[in-house]
């Protein structure tokens, strides 16, 4: 566990060692504060002091953005064949799949907080509740690690990004709909309501909802967490088969 820090350290600095990190950041500020402000976010609209209507749309820009950053965790070190350099260094597979995932998982973050200046623009305009805004931001750091388990999980199954983006945007919507009102109605005409209860349990838009309104729910920290944890996982047996 004491090479965590610098596989961190490696892999943080290496997203701005070139323009892509840049990139990203702009492009995810420029499109969640547009879909706020667009006749579908409403965000003027509401003419409530908050940012419930900003954060509505994350688990939908995740659900590309996400996979872009994670696809080339594991799939560009087999593709360039610096995986088995990387395994002769004095490092275990759980410190290089932590590092790794740590790395991205703050990249990911750094970019949902430098949307700050949302928040002072709510602040500015009305009074809005403070502890509700925290766990938003908490909720949607929370939301984008796990994804990123399951980018880094798909990542460490092939070398070719443009698999590991489309299988982790496949897997990732899988989590993401078993929470969407118009899927679960479907579920609920072909299963029992109760099965339909339990496969929203499993999604994306169930647990980070609870956050968006103020409320820190244990299951809704376990399921990420957990999400985390098994995915990170099953991603030390993919390296180590």
């Amino acid at each position: 566990m004491k090479q965590v820090c610098p596989v961190f350290k490696r892999e943080f600095l290496g997203y701005f060692r070139s323009p892509v990190a840049y990139v990203f950041l702009i492009g995810f500020l420029f499109f969640s504060v547009a879909l706020a402000f667009s006749r579908f976010g409403g965000f003027f609209e509401s003419g409530v002091a908050s940012l419930d209507r900003y954060f509505m749309f994350f688990p939908w820009l995740f659900l590309f953005l996400v996979p872009a950053a994670g696809m080339r965790l594991w799939s560009e070190e087999k593709r360039s064949g610096t995986l088995e350099l990387l395994f002769t260094l004095p490092i275990t597979t759980l410190d290089a799949v932590l590092g790794k995932f740590l790395a991205a998982w703050a990249f990911l973050s750094l970019a949902v907080l430098l949307s700050f200046p949302m928040a002072i623009t709510v602040a500015y305009l009305g009074d809005p509740d403070w502890g509700v805004l925290l766990t938003s931001y908490l909720g949607a750091i929370l939301l984008a690690g796990g994804y990123l388990g399951v980018c880094t999980l798909t990542s460490a199954l092939t070398k070719n990004q443009v698999v590991s983006f489309v299988a982790s945007v496949g897997a990732c919507a899988i989590l993401v709909f078993l929470g969407y009102s118009g899927f679960t109605d479907t579920l609920e005409k072909w299963f029992p309501v109760s099965v339909a209860d339990v496969l929203a349990n499993f999604s994306f838009i169930t647990h980070f909802e609870a956050f968006t309104k103020g409320i820190i729910d244990p299951k809704d920290l376990v399921f990420f967490l957990s999400l985390i944890g098994f995915t990170l996982f099953l991603n030390v047996v993919a390296l180590e088969r």
